[in-house]
């Protein structure tokens, strides 16, 4: 059993004041697997505390030295990389295959890239060439309160802690309870990094104690979350008390529309998409509209790619998806697998269940229902689980009319043949991003949504702006 009790504070590993023990469970076998604690306000106001005190010699900082400290963490990640994959399969039953190239793989991506920004990062910058006295300064945001999510632990932890650091930012993390052994061994990373004391602080909770504690607090200046879209009303809610900025990254109903001059890898693809991560991310292609010509033969292929995905133990190697990543998320997506067969949709493959073969563990049968209406409650809330509906359309504009037809607005795919139609929906479909023809975007491109997908942006440019303040200067003196 793992022993991790301690908090970060003030560059230093702490013993809580008000913690409480919570079990850590495997999710692969149902087991306890670790023990935290969860910190309590004393906790809570000694981190805020150690970042306030921070503050002002980090804003100081030059972008020599966080460029120097950022590619030391880079490095350390990489000489810890194999810990950071033992701890996400552990804790959030990512097959250790997936967790060590994709899962790991995400956050050493984003270091990168926002390493690549921010050598060109304009932190001073001319209003325009009619006032030559002007200028527009790009200031740290301040203390930052950041709360994960459990599903990729490390890919947002550092879409949040580098471009913090990045412009001058001192944080506060509070990792998901679920899955916090990853963001425990990030934090080792970032004390053998250098990073200087009080700058990066981590407490444990839960989010009704340590997140509102946080996202409340009156010295904190930013809240920056990732989580589900219940959770990210209440955190506004609750900051609004204090008018700090709130930043939102929260759930998805991607459409993926699939015309019949699609590629014809287009379903296979579409499908294995949703079902990647055992469909636990917000910006999975979960509603999948074809077009009436090629419907049947979509989910006919559909089906072959539910049936044949494997699904295993977090702690085998190989590419199956692994369990869900606890008790609660397997019981919602259960009973939402028999909402939509209550319904009226048809089942085509999957279904209400464990897997053949597992008694034990939070695994679920790959899913796929077809005949989708999207008034239907699989068609309307995220279930983050690997189910996918499938839902006919006879004409582009039947299409855009189904695919804006959600609350949500993270990401939209489009797949067909015809250029001038995949920009027409581009422009037209309300999102955040559209991916196109199993392009991936590309490094930099920022990562967010609009409507009850949230606000604000992630990596890249985008994602240091979103760290820093807007500050209009006239009398600026040039050159000096």
């Amino acid at each position: 059993m793992i022993e991790r009790t301690q908090f970060y504070i003030d560059g230093a590993w702490v013993t809580p004041r008000e913690g409480t023990r919570l079990e850590v469970i495997d999710p692969s076998n149902e087991e306890p697997c670790a023990i935290i604690s969860l910190g309590g306000q004393a906790d809570t106001e000694a981190a805020v505390a150690a970042a306030r005190a921070a503050q002002p010699g980090w804003a100081r900082s030059t972008r020599g030295e966080r460029i120097a400290l950022i590619e030391k963490i880079l490095e350390t990640y990489a000489r810890r990389a194999e810990d950071l994959a033992q701890a996400i399969s552990l804790e959030m039953g990512a097959p250790i295959d997936f967790a060590r190239t994709s899962q790991v793989g995400a956050g050493a991506f984003h270091t990168q890239n926002f390493l690549t920004a921010l050598k060109d990062f304009e932190f001073e910058r001319p209003l325009g060439p009619h006032a030559p006295e002007d200028r527009i300064l790009m200031d740290p945001a301040g203390v930052v309160a950041m709360i994960t999510p459990w599903n990729w632990p490390l890919n947002q932890i550092t879409l949040k802690v580098i471009p913090a650091l990045a412009t001058g930012c001192a944080m506060v993390l509070k990792p998901s309870e679920i899955a916090p052994l990853s963001a425990m061994v990030f934090a080792e990373i970032l004390d053998e990094a250098g990073v200087p004391r009080g700058v990066f602080n981590l407490v444990n909770g839960d989010g009704p104690g340590v997140g509102t504690q946080l996202s409340g607090h009156p010295d904190i200046d930013m809240v920056s979350f990732t989580g589900s879209t219940r959770a990210g009303i209440a955190i506004s809610k609750n900051a609004a008390q204090t008018l700090k900025r709130v930043h939102l990254e929260l759930g998805g109903k991607g459409a993926n529309i699939i015309f019949a001059d699609a590629d014809e890898k287009a379903v296979r693809r579409g499908a294995l998409h949703c079902f990647q991560n055992t469909g636990q991310s917000c910006n999975a292609p979960t509603r999948m509209l074809v077009q009436r010509e090629v419907y049947d033969q979509a989910v006919e292929t559909a089906r072959e790619v539910a049936e044949t995905q494997k699904v295993g133990s977090a702690h085998e190697q190989g590419r199956h998806i692994g369990p869900l990543v606890s008790a609660l998320q397997f019981e919602k997506v259960q009973h939402l697998i028999q909402k939509g067969i209550d319904e009226g949709a048809r089942l085509v493959a999957g279904g209400p269940g464990r897997p053949e073969g597992f008694n034990r563990g939070y695994f679920v049968r790959p899913t796929v229902f077809a005949d989708v209406t999207n008034d239907m409650t699989i068609a309307r809330e995220e279930i983050f689980g690997p189910v996918l509906s499938i839902i006919p359309f006879e004409t582009e504009d039947d299409a855009l009319r189904i695919a804006n037809d959600t609350e949500y607005g993270l990401t939209n795919y489009v797949q067909s043949g015809d250029g001038a139609r995949r920009n027409r929906l581009a422009r037209a479909l309300r999102a955040g991003m559209v991916e196109m023809n199993g392009k991936a975007r590309a490094p930099g491109s920022p990562f967010g949504g609009v409507g009850k997908s949230g606000n604000g942006r992630e990596g890249g440019v985008w994602g240091l702006e979103d760290f820093c303040e807007v500050k209009a200067v006239s009398g600026w003196a040039p050159g000096a």
